[in-house]
């Protein structure tokens, strides 16, 4: 396995890839993503551990989805069964993909923990979703000093568990070294991905301006009502099966021949 540096560029066809084999197959894919949503939330209604139950089995539901863009993406249509692909490899991937959701469940608690130590763990119960949101708790300013650190803490968290379940799943890297490796490879292509997280951005914004726009012309708020959820179901759809091209595109075989390759 090598790593690939890519242009700038390439941010924008991550993107542009998503959205196209979204819409190739959007039944299938937009599917597969309610059942991934739906499967996170059962997973946290478990009494007492459903949290961190949740957190333990994200990256594999993440591999699950990375799966299925790949079977659509070559012309196949995913099955509702690919979303547990981490579990059909055998006890030593499942042990493998278990212990990476582990480390991530294990990072996530410390990051709320210290956040925690801030507000008195008020924004960890909003993230973890034992409580909603008030306009009080927004007015807070320990809050929205835990939430802004919470970000700040999170971010090289996510960076390092990016491309991990796919290394694991593919490569067959250890869950440790996943996480170096895929720190790695974002920061490396750190201009293709802030262009890709930029794209993203925008695009949402946008959605939401329509549904602005649309909620004045016509003086009607049960527009935006209506379509704040789909929408955001769709662009949240279209945005985890861009994932696989972000690993398709910074990872290599070994017996690969590229013109300009970087190896790990």
């Amino acid at each position: 396995m090598k790593l690939r540096i890519v242009p700038a560029r390439t941010g924008t066809r991550w993107v542009r890839d998503g959205v196209r084999t979204f819409f190739r197959q959007p039944l299938a894919l937009g599917s597969l993503f309610g059942i991934f949503i739906l499967l996170m939330s059962l997973a946290a209604m478990v009494p007492w551990v459903g949290g961190v139950l949740a957190l333990v089995l994200m990256p594999a539901a993440t591999l699950g989805l990375m799966a299925a863009t790949r079977e659509a993406d070559e012309g196949r249509a995913p099955m509702p069964v690919i979303l547990f692909t981490a579990f059909r490899q055998g006890p030593r991937q499942t042990r493998a993909m278990l212990v990476l959701g582990a480390l991530y469940a294990v990072g996530v608690m410390i990051v709320m923990g210290i956040s925690s130590l801030i507000d008195g763990g008020q924004f960890a119960q909003v993230y973890l979703g034992g409580d909603g949101v008030t306009r009080e708790l927004v007015m807070d300013p320990r809050f929205r000093t835990a939430m802004w650190v919470t970000t700040l803490l999170y971010l090289p968290l996510s960076l390092a568990f990016w491309h991990a379940p796919a290394l694991v799943h593919w490569h067959a890297v250890s869950p440790v070294k996943s996480l170096f490796f895929s720190l790695v490879a974002v920061l490396r292509n750190t201009r293709a991905f802030l262009l890709f997280g930029a794209m993203w951005m925008a695009m949402s914004f946008g959605a939401g301006l329509v549904l602005l726009v649309l909620t004045a012309v016509t003086g009607s708020a049960a527009i935006a009502a209506a379509g704040l959820l789909p929408t955001g179901l769709v662009i949240g759809a279209m945005f985890f099966v861009s994932l696989w091209f972000t690993f398709r595109d910074s990872f290599m075989p070994e017996a690969a021949d590229p013109a300009e390759p970087s190896p790990i």
